[in-house]
């Protein structure tokens, strides 16, 4: 049976100092490891747990780090782990390998009680040189986990940019670049077949300074109250709707159909870097307005079945404070 037709909104990292923001249903929060005087896994944790009383249901690590899943075990938190980019190829590398990764980081902490949903196979690895292994890879551990291991609730996935579109305006004639085509159709039909869906990076933001004689900033953020960007009969009032579609249309031109799953895992607004447009107000009218998008609207112009399940994220410039730490985590 072909697959639903979904859009999940998994906006997996979250900038919590905004004190206007209130959370309703599913948030998330990327849960970085770069830095200096982190504090430890456990507390990070019962801070989302126990300060926040699961308001922040979803979680999104990007290795298997066994301190961060041992202390996820027997908590309500949804997991996305990562397969970093540098062990792809050893994942890849035989059905022996990847058995081992998910003895390892999958089916040990099931065991304890984690409640993964997503195996992430790098992070916008492609384009790359570690491209061409993120298919076998996934193939790998999907026979481990669905097939060995008999765990029907876990989908393996990778996350791309916006990167692997070669053609993105107008939305309709989005396509995957001559550079990855092969990749990634091979890839989206694979994904297709086993039912996963495609995770991708969605940031407005890269967009406007990019192309700011192009782009305003109110299309960027939501603000926009007439249409911007008529596609036929398509007509987009924000910039996350045309790049959303242009992956659709991408895809659709892939697999034959609309009918494919198709994840949002990461966007966001910088707080500080380049300004004027990165701004903690910016940043504050962006996640707010993204998530009132994806609750009230809950579809893009050109996909009306579309499932959002909208949290809140960002990118590294984007900060929480665990009480008692001095310094910030990202």
């Amino acid at each position: 049976m072909a697959p639903t037709s979904t859009i999940c909104v998994l906006v997996l990292a979250i900038a919590l100092f905004f004190p206007s923001i209130v959370f309703s249903g599913d948030a998330g929060v990327n849960y970085g490891r770069d830095g200096d005087n982190l504090p430890p896994p456990k507390q990070v944790i019962d801070f989302l747990t126990d300060e926040f009383k699961y308001k922040i249901s979803l979680i999104r690590v990007y290795d298997a780090n066994t301190d961060i899943l041992e202390a996820l075990s027997g908590t309500n938190l949804v997991v996305t782990i990562g397969v970093p980019n540098e062990a792809i190829a050893y994942v890849a590398s035989s059905q022996e390998a990847a058995d081992k990764w998910v003895q390892d980081h999958i089916t040990t902490y099931v065991a304890k009680g984690v409640r993964f949903r997503y195996v992430c196979v790098g992070n916008e690895a492609i384009p790359g040189i570690v491209a061409s292994f993120i298919e076998p890879a996934i193939r790998n551990l999907y026979t481990s986990i669905r097939i060995k291991a008999g765990i029907d609730y876990i989908f393996v996935t990778t996350a791309v940019g916006l990167n692997v579109l070669g053609e993105s305006y107008p939305p309709s004639q989005g396509q995957f670049g001559p550079n990855v085509a092969q990749i990634m159709n091979s890839l989206v039909k694979y994904l297709y077949s086993i039912e996963s869906p495609l995770l991708i990076n969605v940031y407005p933001y890269r967009a406007l300074v990019t192309e700011p004689e192009h782009i305003s900033t109110d299309y960027a953020l939501f603000q926009s109250q007439t249409p911007v960007v008529r596609d036929g009969n398509f007509e987009y009032y924000n910039l996350f709707d045309a790049m959303v579609d242009a992956f659709v249309a991408a895809m659709a031109r892939v697999v034959g159909s609309d009918n494919f799953k198709l994840v949002v895992s990461e966007s966001g607004w910088p707080t500080a870097g380049r300004e004027p447009y990165s701004s903690v107000e910016n940043a504050r009218v962006y996640n707010n307005n993204l998530r009132e998008h994806a609750i009230v609207t809950g579809r893009t112009p050109r996909k009306a079945d579309i499932n959002m399940e909208c949290t809140l994220c960002g990118v590294p410039e984007f900060y929480f404070v665990i009480p008692d730490y001095d310094h910030l985590m990202d």
